[in-house]
C-alpha cells in the first residue's frame, strides 16, 4: 500500500468510494474531484503517490457513477471525460498559432557550446548573460495545451511551428495532463496567478518499460513490433478514435509557455517552479547553472545516466534563465538565440550487411535476420538484427551489400533503421522470402491479411526445438540446465520430440550424450523432476499455444476447472474469459483440437505433472498493493512468499516499477533491490513481511 501522507487520505477514500445512494451536492462532486486530481497530481508531478492504483480507480468509479445518474454534474473539465467519452474523428484539422513554436539550434560538443555562448554575449553583454537552466531533451513528440481560465480545452502539435493538428481530443486521455490547472497551496508556496489563455509548451512521451510491454504484446499476437518509443508516442497521439489513445501509456513533460506577461514569472526557473504548483509534470533533472563549465558537468552527469533513465532522451536543452534577457537576446527566423540543443553522440552506427538469414521459430514464422559487420552502438556489440518480416524488408528496401544504420538505445531490441541508398554498389537483388521451409523443405504459406509467412509443418524440427526450449524455460516448466544447446542434441539424436519425450530421458541416456559427464546428467534429471509440480498457468504458458502469453495463460488458468476443460472448451467458452478475445480463443480452441496435441498433453499429465492449487483470496488486506520478491528468502520459498500476498488478495509481480508497493528483499538482492531505491519503492526484509502476514 502507498501510505497516505499529511492527512487521512486513506479515511478520506473509502468515505467516497460507497454507491451512490442519495443525490450529492454540488460541493460533494467538487470535492471528490478535487480528491482525483490531488492523487494525478501526487504521480504525475511530485512522483510521490499516496494511494494505491486500486483506490485512485475506486474513486474514479465513484465519480463515473454519480456523473452516470446525474448528468448535470458533467463538464469538460471531470476526470471523467479523459477516456471513453469522446467518439472517433474524421481526421485532424489545422490549428494557427499566433505564437510559433520555435524550433532550436544544435550543438555537438563543448566547443560549439562555448562559441554560443560568446554570441549570446556578444548579443546581450557579459553583465546580462548571468545564469542558465538546463533540462533533458526529451525523445517524443512535442505539443501545444492551450488552458481558458485555468481549464484545458486545446491541444496541437507542433506541426511546421506555426501550424499544428488537433489533437485535443487524444491528449486529453492522457492522466498526466491536468484537465484543469491547481491554484497554489500553503504558506510556503509562491502565488502566480493563472492567466485567463495560457499556451503550454511540452514533450509526450513513452516510458521504455512501457514500449517493451507494448511489443511484447503485439510479438505474442505476431503483430509487427514498433520501431522506437518515440515514434510510437507520436503515432498513438494521431490515432483516429481517441480511445486507442487511451489505451497507450503515454506521458508529458512541461518546458515551456506563452502568455505568462501578468503572472509575475520572470524567468524560466521561476516558470518550471509555477508548473509544478499548477500540476503541470515538470522533469524532476532540470537544473540551473552557473557558468559554461557547470553546463558542461550537467551534459556529462545525465549522459552517465542516459541508459539508466525510464525514457529515452538525446541531449539536453540549454536556457537563459532571465526572460527579460531571453527578450534582449532575440530570435532569428526558426529558432531563439537564448537556447541551445546539445545533442548526446547518437545511439546509432553505420555497418554493412553481409547476408540475410531467414529462421524458423516455434510457432513456423520464417524471420529474416541481417548479419552485419559488428559494430559497438547502444553499449553493446551488435552483428545479428532482425528484420520481423517480408514486408519490412522490402518496405526499407534492405540488400545484401548495402551500408545500413543500426540503432540502440539501453535494452531495446537493436533496430536497422534504413540502408543508405546513395552507398549502395550496383543493383542487388531484392530480398525474396524463400517459398519452402529453410530448415525441412515444406512450402511455406501466408495468410490473407497476414504479415508472417509460417512454415505448415508442425514436425519442422526448428519448430520442434523453439518449442521445447520455450516449455523449459523460466516462466514456463522453468527446467534449469535444459537450454538450446542441449535441446539441439536431443533433437538431433531424436531423443525428443515432444514436450512428453523430456519426461522419458534417463541419465543412462544423456551420458551417452556428447560433453555430458553423469553429474551434469543428473543435474539435468533433476531439474526435470523438480519441474512436475508446478501451476497450471505455467504449464498453459510452456505448451506454446500461438498468442497465448504469460497473462493469457494465466486467465485460463483462473476460469477453468482443468487442463481437460481447456482441450475441450469451444471459441464461445474461451471468448467469455474476459481479458481472451476471438482471435486468441479460435487459436486455442484449433490447437487443443489437433489429435497430437491433446496426446502430449496426456503423456505429461502420466508423467506425473501437477498442478498446485491456486491460492485463493482469504481476506483482502493486502488488496491494491503489488509485492516484489528478490534475493534469498530462509523462511519461504519464493512461491510460498507469493502465495501469502496472493491469499490476502495482493498481487505478486517479478519485476519492480513506479506501480509496485513493496520489494521484499532476502539475502544478496541484486538489481531489482536497486531499482526500488532508485525508484523510491519501499524496501523490507523478510521480518517486517512476517509481521505483515502476523506470523
Amino acid at each position: 500500500m502507498r501510505r497516505c501522507a499529511g492527512r487521512n487520505l486513506r479515511n478520506d477514500c473509502n468515505k467516497a468510494i460507497g454507491m451512490p445512494t442519495r443525490k450529492p451536492t454540488r460541493a460533494d462532486v467538487e470535492a471528490l474531484r478535487r480528491d482525483i486530481d490531488h492523487h494525478n497530481y501526487r504521480y504525475y508531478v511530485l512522483d510521490d503517490p499516496e494511494i494505491s492504483d486500486a483506490e485512485y480507480d475506486r474513486l474514479l468509479r465513484r465519480l463515473e457513477e454519480i456523473e452516470s445518474q446525474w448528468p448535470e454534474f458533467r463538464s469538460a473539465d471531470s476526470p471523467t471525460q479523459r477516456v471513453g467519452a469522446m467518439a472517433p474523428t474524421a481526421g485532424f484539422k489545422v490549428i494557427t498559432r499566433t505564437v510559433p513554436m520555435l524550433s532550436i539550434d544544435n550543438a555537438m560538443d563543448a566547443d560549439e557550446v562555448r562559441e554560443w555562448r560568446e554570441r549570446l554575449v556578444r548579443a546581450v553583454g557579459a553583465d546580462g548573460e548571468r545564469d542558465y537552466v538546463c533540462e533533458p531533451k526529451m525523445d517524443g513528440t512535442a505539443v501545444e495545451l492551450i488552458y481558458e481560465k485555468g481549464v484545458f480545452v486545446q491541444a496541437s502539435t507542433r506541426g511546421d511551428g506555426t501550424n499544428g493538428e488537433d489533437v485535443t481530443a487524444n491528449a486529453r486521455t492522457i492522466r498526466a495532463i491536468p484537465l484543469r490547472l491547481r491554484t497554489a497551496e500553503g504558506p510556503a508556496a509562491k502565488k502566480h496567478k493563472i492567466p485567463a489563455l495560457l499556451s503550454i509548451r511540452g514533450e509526450i512521451y513513452m516510458r521504455l518499460a512501457d514500449f517493451e510491454k507494448i511489443n511484447k504484446k503485439q510479438a505474442d499476437t505476431g503483430d509487427k513490433l514498433y520501431a522506437n518509443p518515440r515514434n510510437t508516442a507520436a503515432g498513438s497521439l494521431k490515432q483516429i478514435d481517441p480511445r486507442v489513445t487511451a489505451e497507450r501509456p503515454l506521458r508529458f513533460f512541461a518546458y515551456g509557455a506563452a502568455g505568462l506577461s501578468g503572472t509575475g514569472i520572470h524567468s524560466q526557473w521561476e516558470c518550471l517552479e509555477t508548473f509544478k504548483q499548477w500540476g503541470l509534470p515538470v522533469n524532476p533533472l532540470s537544473q540551473r547553472c552557473d557558468s559554461i563549465e557547470d553546463i558542461i558537468a550537467y551534459h556529462e552527469k545525465v549522459a552517465a545516466q542516459r541508459d539508466k533513465l525510464p525514457y529515452e532522451i538525446d541531449g539536453v536543452v540549454i536556457k537563459v534563465n532571465d526572460f527579460a534577457v531571453q527578450t534582449e537576446a532575440g530570435t532569428r527566423s526558426r529558432s531563439p538565440r537564448w537556447a541551445l540543443a546539445w545533442k548526446f553522440p547518437p545511439q546509432e552506427a553505420r555497418t554493412r550487411v553481409n547476408s540475410i538469414a531467414v529462421y524458423v521459430g516455434r510457432t513456423g514464422a520464417l524471420t529474416p535476420v541481417a548479419h552485419v559487420e559488428p559494430v559497438h552502438v547502444g553499449g553493446v556489440t551488435v552483428s545479428n538484427v532482425t528484420l520481423h518480416n517480408e514486408d519490412e524488408v522490402l518496405r526499407k528496401d534492405v540488400r545484401v551489400g548495402d551500408t545500413v544504420w543500426v540503432r540502440r538505445a539501453g535494452d531495446v531490441i537493436p533496430e536497422l533503421v534504413a540502408p543508405i541508398l546513395e552507398l549502395r554498389k550496383g543493383n542487388p537483388p531484392k530480398f525474396k522470402m524463400p517459398v519452402k521451409c529453410p530448415v525441412c523443405g515444406t512450402p511455406v504459406e501466408r495468410a490473407e491479411g497476414e504479415a508472417v509467412t509460417r512454415c505448415p509443418n508442425t514436425t519442422c524440427p526448428a519448430q520442434i526445438r523453439g518449442r521445447l526450449v520455450h516449455f523449459a524455460s523460466r516462466g514456463a516448466m522453468d527446467i534449469e540446465g535444459l537450454g538450446e544447446k542441449l535441446v539441439d542434441t536431443l533433437v538431433t539424436t531424436e531423443l525428443v520430440h515432444d514436450p512428453s519425450d523430456i519426461y522419458e530421458l534417463t541419465v543412462d541416456k544423456l551420458v551417452e550424450l556428447e560433453r555430458m559427464g553423469e553429474k551434469s546428467a543428473q543435474n539435468v534429471i533433476n531439474a526435470i523432476e523438480g519441474s512436475k509440480h508446478t501451476t497450471m498457468a505455467r504449464f498453459i504458458y510452456g505448451l506454446g499455444i500461438l498468442g497465448v502469453g504469460e497473462t493469457v495463460a494465466e486467465l485460463l488458468a483462473n476460469n477453468l476447472q482443468s487442463i481437460d476443460e481447456l482441450l475441450e472448451a469451444d471459441t464461445d467458452k474461451l471468448s467469455e474469459i474476459h481479458g481472451i478475445g476471438e482471435v486468441i480463443a479460435e487459436e486455442i480452441h484449433a490447437w487443443a483440437s489437433v489429435a497430437k496435441n491433446k496426446r502430449v498433453v496426456k503423456r505429461l499429465i502420466a508423467a506425473g505433472i501437477t498442478f498446485e492449487s491456486a491460492p485463493r483470496a482469504t481476506s483482502n488486506e493486502f488488496d491494491g498493493q503489488t509485492f516484489v520478491f528478490t534475493g534469498t528468502l530462509t523462511k519461504f520459498t519464493r512461491e510460498e512468499a507469493e502465495a501469502e500476498v496472493k491469499k490476502r488478495g495482493g498481487k505478486a509481480a517479478g519485476s519492480v516499477s513506479k506501480q509496485t508497493s513493496y520489494v521484499v528483499a532476502g539475502e544478496k538482492a541484486g538489481s531489482k533491490l536497486e531499482k526500488a531505491q532508485k525508484l523510491g519503492v519501499a524496501v523490507i526484509d523478510e521480518d517486517e513481511f512476517l509481521k505483515m502476514i502476523g506470523r
